[in-house]
């Protein structure tokens, strides 16, 4: 991946940040969740899916499945930045007049599921995944999970039918950030070791940074990881991530802002921005 993609991207995830943020600001919303995965969703839509507004009705488009459907506000922030919805309708969070609210709605082209109960994305990608395998397509079927969602039984009945099927145009995406609403994973059910449970329901499996695009690139540029078989990226993420002053605070999960703690978190990400750009810039001396 070369410098100006790399600057590129980081400048559309700060922009899906500041949606995320302005969408808050109406009756709240789980920020955290949605700033842990923006960097993951600007990087499949802007890199790896094979998707746009055009396509959205085309059979040889790519499909993304939000499961933690929670996480709405970057999937809408990155919309914006698609030119798919327009940025004044975050203003209408959760009011009767619109379709935006706390979870996906199919009403907002692009958005293929509701998905606000977790655990059920994951089996209608695997029936769209054998419907594409049946008919010898290309499509790429991608799901992005959150990690206490594991905890849903569905989630490993799921996983038997994608290995029995050869589901090898299956990709899940696991954002790893280690907080399942107010406590830890590891201290509710613990996960761990996560990549051995994969591969033992017959997966094959990476490990990222999930804020690194250049991570991303070079796991998902092998994809599929291995013929025959689902694919698995495990993503390490920050919840939060981008707001220093929230990142990887338990209560801090779901936010409801007002129109001055807006600025002030709008600004703190900008601070945020500008600090690791520099850092970046020293790290290449």
């Amino acid at each position: 991946m070369d410098n100006k993609k790399l600057i590129e991207y980081k400048e559309i995830a700060k922009n899906v940040r500041e949606h995320i943020i302005t969408l808050s600001n109406n009756g709240g919303a789980f920020i955290g969740s949605a700033l842990s995965c923006s960097d993951l969703i600007v990087y499949l839509y802007t890199d790896f899916l094979n998707v746009s507004k055009d396509k959205l009705q085309s059979k040889n488009r790519d499909y993304f499945f939000l499961s933690k459907g929670h996480a709405v506000p970057a999937l809408y922030g990155m919309f914006i930045e698609l030119g798919w919805l327009e940025v004044e309708r975050l203003n209408n969070h959760l009011q009767v007049n619109d379709d935006i609210y706390w979870h996906p709605n199919t009403k907002i082209p692009g958005v293929e599921f509701h998905s606000g109960s977790l655990g059920h994305s994951l089996s209608i990608a695997i029936g769209i995944a054998i419907d594409c395998k049946l008919k010898e397509t290309q499509n790429k079927i991608v799901v992005l999970m959150g990690d206490g969602e594991l905890n849903e039984g569905s989630i490993w009945e799921s996983l038997l039918i994608a290995h029995a099927y050869k589901l090898d145009n299956l990709l899940i995406i696991i954002d790893r950030n280690q907080i399942q609403a107010n406590l830890l994973t590891e201290e509710l059910i613990p996960l761990n070791p996560l990549n051995l449970k994969f591969e033992s329901f017959g997966c094959t499996v990476k490990s990222i940074d999930g804020h690194n695009f250049i991570d991303m690139n070079e796991a998902l540029k092998e994809f599929p990881f291995e013929i025959n078989r689902p694919s698995v990226i495990i993503a390490d993420t920050t919840r939060g991530k981008g707001i220093r002053s929230i990142e990887n605070k338990i209560n801090k999960w779901f936010v409801e802002n007002n129109d001055y703690s807006v600025i002030e978190y709008i600004n703190e990400l900008n601070m945020t921005n500008e600090f690791e750009f520099k850092m970046s810039n020293l790290n290449e001396l």
